[in-house]
């Protein structure tokens, strides 16, 4: 916060400055003058900095709250309620947005650089944020670090391990341990708060077992390579036509070779993310002869689930219900 009024304060005087010197050429403002303008801000910030004891209890400013910085929804909707009212969550990712391709403004870096604890997901899947916390001095944590995908998956090759529930639960251990280390006194909430979060993770991952059990086919078709660990989790095939990146291009020879593949798996629809361009799912589609439905890989919520009341876990059990129509799953 120090860092962010000094910058606001500094470019306040400069543009005094500017103003004064456009109003009277004969008598602008020397540059040795300027830091004049901006002292009695400096020496109140530094008073401010000084009156705490700098403990973990008075990191979140003046409620005694953490101040927290997710970078995508997954980890902020769990962040939430892992700390509960002990701390104050922030989502880098505004609704509806890609966060592959999220862009920080410098308030976003501010809030970033200042916050008591940064949660982020690192291996390239959001490169300015990557960028951004190299400049961090406090707290930050790369929970895709935390979590073990198991045999099959390289460390940090798809960042999406949030749609398996049993990984989630893996990102939600990370999440307690980051709050804990920087407000140790809170650590039996952050503690009860994960528990709590992990048995709903844990009847999540028996009702998707149970709806995507007894299904004709076991192969699905989405326009983005995100579902991997759900596919391997619940015994399913995924093929994509863009890999992890959802602004890729559409090879012309994978769309025919998927047009074959659908065909050849008796595929009814192939998936498309309300995030993105539903075009070359479209397309696809309409090559092969199937249907088209969004599936989310709950990068983030649109605003109308959020409107909706929507969270993780009705996302979640949505996406389970499409995928059992899909491939005409008959179990519970």
């Amino acid at each position: 916060m120090i860092r962010t009024l000094v910058r606001r304060a500094l470019a306040a005087a400069a543009a005094r400055s500017s103003a004064r010197s456009a109003g009277s050429a004969r008598s602008p403002i020397p540059a040795p003058a300027r830091w004049l303008l901006v002292l009695p801000v400096l020496l109140a910030l530094a008073a401010a900095a000084c009156g705490g004891d700098g403990g973990a209890g008075d990191a979140g400013g003046d409620d005694g709250r953490l101040a927290v910085v997710a970078t995508v929804y997954p980890i902020a909707d769990a962040a939430a309620a892992v700390a509960g009212d002990r701390a104050e969550v922030t989502n880098l990712t505004p609704p509806g947005a890609e966060p592959h391709d999220v862009e920080l403004d410098p308030d976003q870096v501010d809030d970033l650089l200042d916050a008591d604890l940064v949660l982020y997901l690192g291996g390239g899947f959001q490169p300015a944020v990557e960028e951004a916390v190299e400049d961090r001095d406090g707290p930050t944590v790369d929970l895709l670090d935390r979590v073990a995908v198991g045999d099959g998956v390289e460390p940090g090759t798809d960042p999406h391990v949030w749609l398996d529930p049993g990984l989630m639960a893996d990102l939600v251990d990370g999440i307690e341990q980051a709050l804990a280390d920087a407000a140790p006194d809170d650590a039996p909430a952050f503690a009860a708060g994960a528990a709590d979060y992990r048995n709903l993770l844990a009847g999540l991952d028996r009702d998707i077992e149970a709806r995507l059990a007894n299904c004709e086919r076991h192969v699905f078709v989405t326009s983005h390579g995100a579902f991997g660990y759900l596919a391997r989790r619940y015994g399913l095939t995924e093929l994509s036509i863009a890999g992890q990146s959802p602004e890729a291009e559409p090879d012309p020879d994978r769309l025919a070779e998927l047009a074959d593949r659908i065909e050849a798996s008796g595929v009814t629809t192939v998936f498309y993310e309300e995030l993105v361009d539903p075009g070359p799912a479209e397309t696809l589609a309409r090559e092969a002869g199937v249907d088209t439905a969004p599936l989310s890989p709950l990068e983030g919520l649109s605003e109308e689930q959020r409107d909706a009341g929507d969270d993780y876990f009705t996302v979640m059990a949505a996406n389970a219900d499409r995928l059992a129509e899909a491939l005409g799953c008959t179990g519970g």
